[in-house]
């Protein structure tokens, strides 16, 4: 098996259907083990130069501008990035990161995954190969994910809990199991790998199945997941026994103390992401819809706030998000834009029995709607949210390449943080950001879902952007070369390793080096 898979260079689109052709996994390849170089090499060393590694060289092209209007060298960022460390502690800045964050990415020899000098990867998992519980394959669409500190006698361990957004025509489904399974004819769900402290696989299993769609999610301050169905479907369409379109919460030390139970309370609509207000319980979720009127953000008022396991099943109360006279997000153009009296309006039939959440009637003033709502997360006193993108074409108000919202509570004030500009070499990184998280060092990382090559790109303080990993794994053809989005980027309970998804061909990578 290609387990445990340690590799360092020797040489310096989700969620929108049709589901794409089943990838076949290459036969396992035995382990390679490579050593740094001792100088920085030029993009001509080693392996043959290609456009993408030489760009990636070249982060200073996307910086953060002063205002909207003077985008123009490829995705640029306008607005204040110190906003999205605002009273994130661990998030202090890190100390000689340059304008080229680590360095140029160093092309990997095994045309896996290519990262800067003096880093190494290990190949954690595959799709297509047995899991270690031999409950069967290991499921494929590798989606969001997370990373827990064992309890117990599992203390030292880290417990990696990964979605698989899996559609009825899946190929490799995750595997039905007893106890676990919410709908049969699900192909989506769970997966918990747990690792040693040498970050070695001990063990693999199902800890969710029967799903449908299982995209991202968000972690609870009581350590268990959220995972999300990104889909609408009801009983009776695409083959299902149930209605889907549901939030699940997975205990990643023994996923039985959960079981399949739909937290239905939270809405049936196609969910992306959860993020919780520690302080009161508050969940606030996004919802990635792909046609007008495009989705909602949320919150959930729990009727057991911060209650622990198993609490959300109380029951609580769904709202959806009002900016007054804002009847779309994509309208608005300008960083730092500011909105103050958001409303929250409930939302008349959370379980969507005859009409999608997102088309019912929220009264004369209507209610707030954005294109492709993905990442969310809590970030100090605030709740921050991600739109990927917006085409006027496809009905939303204006264009954009990504925007971050800041909702902040206290002040029911909502703000655009960030906005990425327009596109011009999509072999950069940077285009469409998806998920995004804290990096303990300081900065972001954030997973793009773009064309062309896909990356894991760094966000400094200064608004400096640099590539901090690219996807090799070629799953196209010689002459339209394609390559799989990254997704679930997450760090170690310590902060000392990456962890991240390939979403097509799945693979699960752990990467470490000199974080700074």
């Amino acid at each position: 098996m290609a387990r445990a898979q340690e590799h360092e260079p020797t040489e310096a689109r989700r969620s929108s259907p049709p589901p794409p052709a089943p990838y076949v996994p290459p036969a396992p390849s035995a382990p390679y083990e490579g050593s740094a170089p001792a100088a920085r090499p030029g993009p001509g060393a080693g392996a043959p130069a290609s456009p993408v590694t030489e760009a990636a060289g070249r982060p200073n092209r996307r910086r953060v501008l002063a205002r909207t209007g003077a985008l123009g060298l490829g995705i640029a960022f306008a607005g204040n990035l110190s906003e999205l460390f605002a009273g994130d502690a661990s998030a202090r800045p890190p100390a000689g990161l340059g304008n080229d964050g680590y360095g140029p990415l160093v092309p990997d020899p095994q045309g896996l995954l290519d990262l800067p000098r003096g880093f190494r990867y290990r190949v954690l998992s595959r799709e297509g190969e047995p899991l270690r519980s031999g409950e069967g394959p290991v499921p494929g669409n590798h989606d969001g994910m997370a990373a827990f500190a064992g309890r117990g006698h599992h203390g030292g361990r880290t417990h990696l809990v990964r979605n698989h957004e899996n559609r009825a025509t899946a190929a490799l489904p995750v595997p039905t199991v007893p106890g676990l399974t919410y709908d049969p004819m699900g192909k989506g769900g769970c997966t918990t790998l747990t690792l040693d402290r040498g970050h070695t696989v001990v063990d693999e299993r199902v800890s969710l199945g029967g799903t449908a769609v299982n995209c991202a999610g968000g972690p609870t301050p009581w350590g268990t997941w959220l995972t999300c169905e990104e889909t609408e479907d009801q009983a009776g369409t695409n083959g299902y026994a149930k209605d889907h379109g549901f939030v699940f919460e997975v205990d990643p030390v023994d996923p039985r103390r959960t079981g399949a139970e739909p937290l239905t309370a939270m809405g049936r609509f196609q969910h992306e992401a959860v993020a919780i207000d520690p302080r009161d319980g508050t969940v606030y979720e996004t919802e990635d819809a792909f046609r007008r009127p495009f989705g909602l953000f949320y919150r959930f008022l729990p009727a057991r706030p911060r209650g622990g396991l198993g609490s959300l099943r109380a029951g609580g109360r769904l709202q959806a998000m009002r900016v007054p006279e804002v009847p779309d997000l994509s309208s608005v153009r300008e960083a730092g834009a500011r909105f103050d009296g958001v409303e929250w309006v409930d939302v008349p039939d959370p379980l969507a029995v005859e009409t999608p959440v997102r088309h019912q009637d929220f009264g004369p003033a209507g209610i707030t709607h954005a294109q492709k709502l993905e990442g969310c997360y809590w970030g100090g006193r605030c709740v921050y949210f991600v739109s990927s993108y917006a085409r006027s074409r496809e009905g939303s108000a204006a264009d954009h390449y990504g925007q971050i919202w800041r909702y902040d509570p206290r002040r029911a004030r909502l703000t655009l943080v960030v906005v990425f500009g327009p596109d011009t070499d999509v072999q950069l990184p940077g285009e469409r950001p998806d998920n995004i998280c804290l990096a303990p060092g300081g900065g972001l990382m954030v997973c793009e879902d773009g064309g062309g090559g896909q990356h894991v790109y760094g966000v400094t303080r200064k608004g400096e952007v640099y590539a901090m990993a690219r996807n090799r794994q070629d799953i196209g053809t010689p002459q339209e070369p394609d390559w799989g989005e990254f997704a679930g980027v997450t760090f170690s309970p310590r902060g000392g390793t990456m962890y991240v998804n390939c979403y097509t061909p799945g693979t699960t990578f752990a990467v470490t080096g000199p974080w700074r």
